[in-house]
């Protein structure tokens, strides 16, 4: 419950932006319920004039008229309020969205790669539908039904017997604690199934996005039988949801019937008396259905908050999720005007048992390129998530021009590095959106004169779409070598001070990638360039090469020097040239 109210305490801040929206709207809740008490007032009057016991009889039209007016104004001004706070609630949404996004894409590496993308989607979308609920269903029907409620009680209690309000009084209590009550038992069932139902997303989002995986194998039994099975919880948990609401339903009618029944025994027999003439009659039966009605909606309304506000729980606890990687306090921004880059005995490892790198020391001169070589797992690609500060090293630093970049924005530090990824993943838009994207902001002709200088230029103009040919989820409509290209056209429009080439070439035959490297030599030049390959002929002219092996830099020299060195450098050069000869036999 405490953080229930932390939940609703913390859209406060988005109410206030329209303070004046909120004040009007409220405003008219309090006209449209003294419209709404007033109404049976009014009929009491209209009837006791019509009663042929206290007089001649003349049709009341001055009442008549009022009578319909309050009738119309009690709905009238609810429709204007809602018109009126229709903004507020919307710009709480966007707020709150929006808050959430850009929280999401603050957060450590760590946290997307244990995430699963479809659950928090669907966490998103439910949190802020919860929003929209909670504003309208908490502020105008609990608030105004209690108004009214209070309202009722004081007329009953000034009016007639105390027994009414007694009655009246009691009854609403049965009735709220009997809701909480089960209301409360509820949500662990609720809770299940909106857990139930992110899994069950997750499984079925997963497996859409490795619809080829799915398909090699031929496993379309499997996984439809692993997603009905997440399916088949979520079934007996729903059927367990619903029958407890008929449950909670059926204990409301009891006690609402219950308490009219007793309220109109009272005052038939008051009008018996002669205590209360039949206009008060009509009068408490108008004043229980106008209360009970939205009493028993407010059963509804109070089950349904708690599920807004169980749906907002997952919502919200994304923005409670820790900075792993964050700007610390008074961060300079970058200087880059000549781009040092240096790894002093840096130390690293992504879980506390598995350490990665260990005392890894070199230095990229400004203006120089440093290739790392090495087997799979040796560290190589951990270096570039380092260096863009993914995660931050456990030992040691690693510096631009002096500047630990643990000490300066990560805007700044990611400003100055482009990168050619090994796994090049796309947005799904067009080709010139993908390439457009390291520079949102450049023309049109610098996109075109990146995608020549990548050499894609002429696949993308033998399309029939051209630059707006669609590359489909994660770019699976483009070979590998056209996402690498792709990559590469980015980078070179992003005009980096620092460019990071991980297994750049890879994708791409031989003699796309030697048309490749030429144009990588020569978008090198200049700039502070790492360069992480398997192929050891694209690392052949860089100014330093270090061989890593299980984390540790076992070797470093030019290419020359490392075959002089006779090492492990030169058993893989060998290895390698052996590989490319039997291929060209073959």
């Amino acid at each position: 419950m405490r953080g229930d109210w932390q939940t609703v305490r913390s859209l406060i801040p988005y109410l206030m932006e329209f303070k004046g929206r909120v004040i009007l709207a409220m405003s008219l809740l309090v006209l449209a319920k003294l419209a709404n008490v007033a109404v049976p007032l009014v009929l009491k009057q209209i009837i006791d004039a019509l009663d042929k016991s206290h007089a001649v009889l003349v049709v009341p039209a001055f009442l008549i008229v009022g009578y319909g007016l309050l009738r119309l104004f009690s709905t009238l001004f609810g429709e204007l309020r809602d018109a009126v706070f229709a903004k507020v609630t919307q710009r709480a949404i966007r707020r709150v969205a929006l808050q959430v996004f850009e929280h999401l894409h603050s957060l450590s590496l760590r946290f997307h790669l244990d995430r699963q993308t479809g659950g928090v989607s669907r966490d998103i979308e439910r949190g802020t539908r919860g929003i929209s609920f909670l504003l309208n269903f908490m502020l105008f029907n609990i608030l105004p039904t209690l108004l009214e409620i209070g309202l009722v009680a004081a007329i009953l209690l000034k009016k007639y017997s105390a027994w009414f309000a007694i009655i009246t009084f009691v009854t609403l209590v049965i009735y709220i604690a009997f809701t909480l009550f089960v209301t409360e038992w509820r949500m662990v069932v609720r809770r299940t199934m909106n857990e139930l139902d992110s899994k069950a997303n997750s499984r079925a989002i997963d497996s859409l996005l490795n619809y080829e995986t799915v398909k090699y194998f031929g496993n379309e039994r499997y996984e439809a039988d692993r997603y009905d099975g997440n399916l088949q919880h979520w079934e007996r948990a729903a059927v367990k949801n619903q029958t407890s609401l008929a449950m909670l339903n059926a204990g409301q009618s009891v006690i609402i019937a219950i308490g009219i029944t007793v309220l109109m025994w009272l005052a038939a027999d008051e009008v018996v008396k002669g205590t209360m003439t039949l206009g008060d009659l009509v009068l408490v039966n108008v004043f229980m259905l106008q209360l009970y009605m939205p009493l028993h909606f407010l059963g509804f309304v109070y089950r349904e908050i708690r599920h807004a506000l169980a749906d907002m729980e997952k919502m919200f606890s994304i923005l409670n999720e820790h900075h792993e990687v964050a700007d610390a306090r008074g961060a300079q921004q970058l200087d880059v005007s000549r781009a040092e880059v240096r790894f002093d005995q840096v130390s690293f490892g992504y879980n506390v048992d598995r350490q990665i790198l260990f005392d890894v020391d070199f230095i990229i001169p400004a203006g120089h390129t440093v290739a790392v070589v090495g087997s799979s797992g040796a560290g190589k690609s951990t270096l570039s998530r380092l260096l863009f500060r993914f995660y931050d090293v456990h030992d040691g630093s690693i510096r631009i021009n002096g500047q630990d970049i643990r000490g300066v924005t990560q805007a700044s530090l990611r400003a100055a590095i482009g990168i050619v990824p090994q796994d090049t993943v796309l947005f799904n838009d067009t080709i010139y959106y993908n390439i457009a994207y390291g520079s949102p902001e450049a023309s049109h002709e610098a996109v075109i004169a990146a995608a020549q200088a990548a050499h894609i230029h002429g696949f993308v103009e033998s399309l029939p779409q051209g630059y707006e040919t669609r590359v489909g989820e994660r770019g699976l409509k483009l070979s590998g070598g056209e996402k690498q290209r792709v990559a590469i056209a980015r980078a070179i429009l992003k005009n980096p001070a620092i460019l990071i080439f991980d297994e750049a070439t890879s994708a791409l035959d031989s003699k796309s990638e030697q048309a490749i490297q030429a144009e990588l030599r020569t978008i090198a030049e200049h700039r502070t360039t790492l360069i992480i390959a398997h192929r050891l002929s694209t690392v052949v002219d860089a100014d330093q090469i270090l061989v890593m092996d299980k984390g540790a830099i076992i070797e470093r020299g030019t290419h020359r020097e490392l075959l002089a060195a006779n090492g492990v450098y030169a058993q893989m050069w060998d290895l390698q040239k052996r590989e490319e000869h039997e291929h060209l036999g073959y």
